[in-house]
């Protein structure tokens, strides 16, 4: 069995609060979480340039599983991001998704802080 030291694992998952920029002006770098994980930011980023995507569309678009997207769909519905509306087609069971108002102030604001980072990584400051 291999022992850690809990300095080392609190250092391995601890993230600076702020990063010091030239002119005395801090960023923070911690992004939203939510929308930072990559299916999570796929799917905000799908539904902000469509009106609305069925769960089908939007599972092939982003090439992933049923269980995966119903997953990270919720955690993004429960934060109010993205609203979910089931109904059927005839027989068919059909399930959309779209941004809400919400969901599109949040990748808006993910969207400048990593600009803001990207500019920032290439000036070097």
């Amino acid at each position: 069995m291999v022992k850690r030291s809990t300095a080392k694992v609190e250092a391995r998952h601890a993230r600076p609060a702020l990063v010091p920029v030239e002119g005395a002006v801090e960023r923070t770098v911690d992004l939203d979480r939510l929308i930072h994980e990559r299916l999570r930011l796929g799917i905000v980023s799908a539904l902000a340039v469509n009106d609305r995507l069925g769960f089908t569309d939007l599972k092939s678009l982003l090439n992933t599983t049923d269980g995966n997207l119903s997953v990270h769909a919720r955690k993004l519905e429960d934060a109010g991001y993205v609203a979910c509306h089931k109904g059927f087609e005839g027989r068919i069971p059909r399930t959309e998704f779209r941004i809400t108002p919400k969901g599109r102030k949040a990748l808006e604001a993910y969207l400048n802080h990593m600009e803001a980072l990207i500019a920032a990584t290439r000036t070097g400051e």
